[in-house]
């Protein structure tokens, strides 16, 4: 029937005096208008039913992930995908009179716009599937943006020599077989996504970082939060409010500081010392003893201590008029032990974890007491804030065991010095 309306159409435009090839050519035009015509009336047709029936089924659903896919647009671009299809399986037949040059040609503009309709509905199809994934909160600890990447990335490839075999004319992928010594080239071209890649594996079967997670590497100025893990980047904002860009292969071949561990356990570490002058250590005298009596926190300390000292000197027939002799207190020490029972004290102290107020080997800058404890707000604000205030009442409260912070000479302590040798000259 279609042929005996072409063939009367063509009757008709050589009635009117048109020549026999070039009303054959109008038709063969207005046959192909005509069905790029009806594959656009199918597209309306397809893309009304597909998006009604899309939009019905995700209102009367209460899952989020067909909303998601509503969002990526995924059904609006199989809409896209119906009329190529229907193009493709008619026009061989209404244009079988076609120009045999202009067949081949429009076959393969087809091809390849189903090709890239295609490409684009897969590429949807994997966003939703990240946007879908990250919802729940495992994405968290174990991110697939990377492996989702991986899977553009094949398809591109697949789709790109779909293509060039359309072009070339030539069916399958047989041709890439003459393309080895370009293999390479392509190494080079995409050494960082495969990098990345294999990176992304190891970061993700051992656990080494996640998104949210805290962390350090100064060589490339990054100490901040990881917003993004990606094929070939880990992005982490620094605390300054800038973005670091790392590739994701340098977190497994360079040294890099996760701070998770800390944020998971009891408490954050204060590992501070503050160095003492060795000229003001010295043996309590009695009064020294007395006045140190009256620090609450030190009251018990020194009875106990002062029992134990005299049981030892008793048990060893120590002669204690001599000082050397036996063993006594000392104002360093006294100090220690008040720290330690300060920080007991000190409610934001978690005493369940590490805990020392230790002597470290002394040096030409004094003799350093550090401070080893746990805090156990973790907030960085809040803990530097806490820091503080423990070496703030450390400094105060040294001059009452008649210990001296050591410091080196400042200008004015040269000053001081020019102004005694004047006086002495």
């Amino acid at each position: 029937m279609f042929k005996h309306l072409t063939n009367q159409f063509q009757d008709w435009l050589t009635h009117l005096g048109l020549s026999t090839d070039l009303s054959k050519g109008i038709i063969d035009y207005s046959i192909l208008i005509a069905l790029i015509i009806g594959c656009y009336v199918v597209y309306i047709i397809a893309r009304f039913i597909i998006r009604r029936f899309a939009h019905s089924f995700a209102n009367k659903t209460k899952s989020h992930w067909d909303d998601i896919m509503i969002n990526r647009r995924v059904f609006a671009r199989l809409s896209m995908l119906i009329p190529l299809i229907v193009f493709s399986l008619s026009f061989k037949y209404i244009l079988a009179d076609y120009h045999p040059l202009g067949l081949v040609m429009i076959n393969g503009l087809v091809k390849i716009l189903i090709s890239i309709a295609s490409l684009s509905i897969i590429l949807a199809l994997i966003n939703s599937f990240n946007d879908i994934y990250e919802s729940y909160s495992v994405s968290k600890s174990r991110p697939i943006k990377g492996y989702l990447q991986v899977a553009k990335i094949i398809a591109y490839v697949l789709v790109s020599v779909s293509v060039i075999s359309i072009l070339l004319g030539r069916d399958g992928f047989g041709w890439i077989a003459g393309f080895g010594a370009f293999s390479a080239v392509l190494m080079l071209v995409f050494k960082d996504p495969i990098l990345g890649f294999v990176g992304g594996i190891q970061l993700a079967s051992n656990n080494m970082v996640k998104i949210g997670d805290w962390i350090s590497m100064p060589k490339y100025g990054a100490d901040g939060t990881v917003n993004d893990i990606t094929l070939t980047t880990v992005k982490v904002q620094n605390w300054d409010k800038t973005i670091t860009t790392i590739p994701t292969y340098t977190l497994v071949t360079d040294y890099f500081q996760n701070w998770r561990g800390m944020e998971e356990s009891g408490g954050r570490r204060i590992k501070r010392s503050i160095n003492i002058d060795m000229r003001s250590v010295k043996f309590c005298s009695q009064d020294m003893l007395d006045r140190f009596r009256k620090i609450q926190i030190l009251t018990e300390y020194l009875d106990r201590k002062n029992d134990e000292l005299k049981d030892y000197n008793t048990k060893y027939k120590v002669e204690v008029a001599e000082i050397v002799n036996g063993r006594r207190q000392t104002n360093l020490g006294v100090f220690r032990a008040y720290l330690k029972e300060y920080l007991k004290r000190k409610p934001e102290i978690n005493t369940e974890m590490t805990f020392l107020v230790r002597q470290i080997q002394s040096s030409e800058n004094g003799i350093p007491i550090e401070i080893y404890v746990f805090s156990k707000i973790k907030d960085w604000a809040l803990y530097e804030d806490i820091q503080s205030d423990i070496f703030d009442h450390i400094l105060a409260v040294i001059p009452e065991f008649g210990l001296r912070v050591f410091q080196h000479p400042t200008g004015e302590d040269f000053a001081r010095f020019g102004d005694v040798a004047k006086l002495d000259t």
